[in-house]
């Protein structure tokens, strides 16, 4: 991952662990006490976003995604990607739709890697909204507070 990536990536660990501690005993899945936050939630934290590594796009290229997202709308730009996918998967609208997907890949690859089920639908599900996530509410609510997106 990148500088930026890995400082996000820790900063979101170090946010939720501070509000599951705050919330106290039991309220994360498996918790015993509120300094005990389970390997799977930190783990979660720290690799929600490693399917953006598929896209090989850098903050500014990811900053025009987002905004072109916004303008033309994320279905158009999968559409766009899909195309651009097939002939030239180094493409930046390839790379775009890469990246407009990172949560799915990055639960792809955390399950490959045989990462635990917790960290794999954290990475599938955090841009999802709470009725959605099959995680421990809890603990979701922490690493969605602690992402801040």
């Amino acid at each position: 991952m990148s500088g930026p990536d890995r400082r996000h990536a820790v900063g979101v660990a170090k946010e939720a662990l501070e509000l599951l501690r705050e919330q106290g005993p039991g309220t994360a899945e498996g918790a015993e006490a509120p300094a005990d936050v389970p390997r799977e939630v930190v783990a979660a934290a720290l690799l929600h976003d490693v399917g953006k590594l598929e896209s090989s796009l850098g903050t500014f290229s990811r900053v025009a995604v987002t905004l072109a997202t916004m303008a033309a709308g994320r279905e158009r730009l999968l559409n766009w990607s899909e195309g651009a996918q097939a002939r030239h998967a180094s493409s930046w609208r390839a790379r775009a739709g890469l990246y407009l997907v990172h949560d799915s890949l990055g639960a792809r690859l955390l399950e490959d890697a045989g990462s635990d089920p917790f960290t794999v639908s954290w990475a599938r599900e955090h841009h999802l909204s709470p009725g959605r996530w099959t995680v421990d509410k809890d603990a979701g609510a922490a690493l969605k507070a602690a992402d801040g997106d």
